[in-house]
């Protein structure tokens, strides 16, 4: 870094007010004749004058004092032209404002001086663009081994002297490294409500005073790096890197995301594969193993207006809260496996529901005992049902849905073979699949809509989509084929329990 006292120990110039103030950083060399040259400085400069124009006490008195209020690095008066000697109103108001100042003999060119600095701050640029590009190198050889997200935020931390982390647009912290000391939780807190206005007001980038800086990451994923100095405001080198660090942070949040991709499909497939209740148990145990879980794994299940939005929202919050999951969407359901061994479903449940809720509106949760890996589909069905059963709760259903709350499915679930569960669907529902196929879909819809609504027809028609001329219709053919009658309790029963039999044995 270049100095007051470094430059004219070069020049072979001595100080002659400012002492304390030699070390000062010089960021430009700038010759002038203007009694008020500072509008066209910035701060930081070693100002180089002959003093045309300062023959009069109150004007050199005037000029220091403009000079100390724009932060100038320090004053070279020239000799020989307007002043044989440096003047004592000028000297004193320097000394008293601890303005560096000195003399530059006739011999002298202001052009020495300025050559001397210029090639003193190109090196330091060149050497600080070199460090640049080595930085730069390195944080792409990380993303290049695939070392995460960690270790770029490790490196970018170390190459500012700082703290640095990634947040996403909630504020939440994604990666975070402090090499040296802990960042307090109000600058921790004051970046976090920084990013969350930003992502609330469509392009409006954050800001943050003080020793943070804040930089919205590229792409897709609606991320910010933020980087806290421990030593003052952040230099030019510090910014430099934050901002070839955006590029590398983007790249690396797109390989994550391309691989959370990747493992919710395989996800999906996995869930689907164990559902149908055909792999075997020694195979679904070696399916489930990637995804961390155990011999004895759990089901959550939320119901939500947008479950494939809730992925990664759930899978992030699975992750925070320490729990080895495989999230899926199943149907209209949001689904979790989770590895149970010493956890209470139905806490890790309530833990994450707040999470969904906050950005996906109302959510529903229902969450089933723990049981083996090999009764993964039981366990599927346990959740999925007690989160039915609290549907038509009125107000009085639990934060989370678990086997206490199943009612009447309970019966359904304790049934050990599923032959005899499709069998006696069959005997119920076989007549409308066969009598009408290319309608039954259709009919099968009405029924359970026309059931869950106790008989209301305008409702039932308006969840089906249909007029209510239409549904009586429906209903009629039903009974035509079945040979039975909707206005009977019975009736009505056995529909349900068949309707819901026939999910679990599919």
């Amino acid at each position: 870094m270049l100095t007051v006292a470094h430059l004219l120990h070069e020049v072979g110039l001595k100080l002659c007010s400012g002492e304390a103030a030699a070390d000062t950083p010089v960021r430009w060399v700038h010759c002038t004749e203007l009694l008020d040259p500072t509008p066209w400085l910035s701060g930081g400069e070693l100002l180089l004058t002959t003093g045309m124009g300062l023959e009069h006490p109150e004007r050199q008195r005037e000029f220091v004092a403009r000079l100390v209020e724009h932060r100038i690095a320090g004053l070279g008066l020239g000799l020989g032209f307007t002043h044989p000697v440096l003047p004592q109103a000028l000297l004193a108001a320097a000394r008293a404002r601890a303005l560096p100042v000195f003399e530059v003999p006739y011999e002298l060119p202001f052009i020495a001086i300025c050559e001397r600095a210029f090639s003193h701050l190109v090196g330091e640029q060149y050497k600080a663009l070199r460090r640049s590009t080595a930085i730069q190198g390195r944080l792409e050889r990380i993303v290049l081994d695939e070392r995460g997200l960690d270790a770029v935020v490790r490196v970018v931390a170390e190459s500012i002297g700082g703290a640095a982390g990634v947040l996403d647009r909630h504020g939440e912290t994604i990666a975070w490294h402090s090499p040296r000391r802990t960042v307090p939780d109000a600058e921790r807190a004051a970046l976090s409500q920084a990013v969350a206005r930003s992502a609330a007001q469509e392009g409006v980038e954050p800001v943050l005073a003080g020793r943070g800086v804040i930089l919205p990451v590229l792409g897709r994923e609606q991320a910010w790096l933020a980087g806290v100095s421990e030593r003052g405001p952040f230099g030019d080198f510090e910014r430099l890197i934050l901002q070839q660090a955006v590029t590398v942070v983007a790249l690396e949040l797109m390989r994550l995301r391309i691989a959370r991709d990747t493992e919710r499909r395989l996800a999906g497939d996995v869930l689907a594969e164990a559902l149908t209740g055909r792999l075997h148990p020694e195979e679904l145990s070696a399916r489930l193993r990637p995804f961390g879980l155990g011999d004895e794994v759990a089901v959550l299940a939320f119901a939500t207006r947008d479950p494939v939005a809730g992925e990664p929202l759930l899978a992030a919050a699975l992750e925070r809260a320490e729990v080895r999951a495989l999230v899926a969407v199943r149907g209209p359901l949001l689904c979790a496996v989770v590895d149970a061994a010493g956890r209470d479903p139905i806490e890790i449940a309530r833990v994450v529901r707040p999470k969904l809720s906050a950005a996906l509106g109302d959510v529903g949760a229902a969450a089933s005992r723990a049981g083996a890996a090999h009764r993964l589909r039981r366990s599927f069905h346990e959740a999925r049902c007690a989160l039915e059963a609290v549907r038509f709760a009125n107000g009085d259903a639990p934060e989370v849905a678990s086997h206490r709350d199943l009612g009447s499915f309970q019966l359904l679930l304790s049934l050990q073979d599923d032959e005899a569960l499709r069998t006696y669907c069959d005997s119920v529902l076989a007549a409308v699949e066969e009598g009408d196929a290319g309608y039954a879909d259709e009919l099968l819809r009405s029924l359970d809509a026309f059931l869950e609504h106790n008989g209301h027809w305008e409702r039932a028609a308006s969840q089906v989509f249909c007029h209510r001329h239409t549904l009586r219709y429906r209903i009629r053919r039903i009974e035509q084929l079945t040979g039975r009658n909707l206005s009977s309790p019975r009736d009505r029963i056995e529909f349900w329990l068949a309707l819901r039999g026939r999910e679990l044995a599919l």
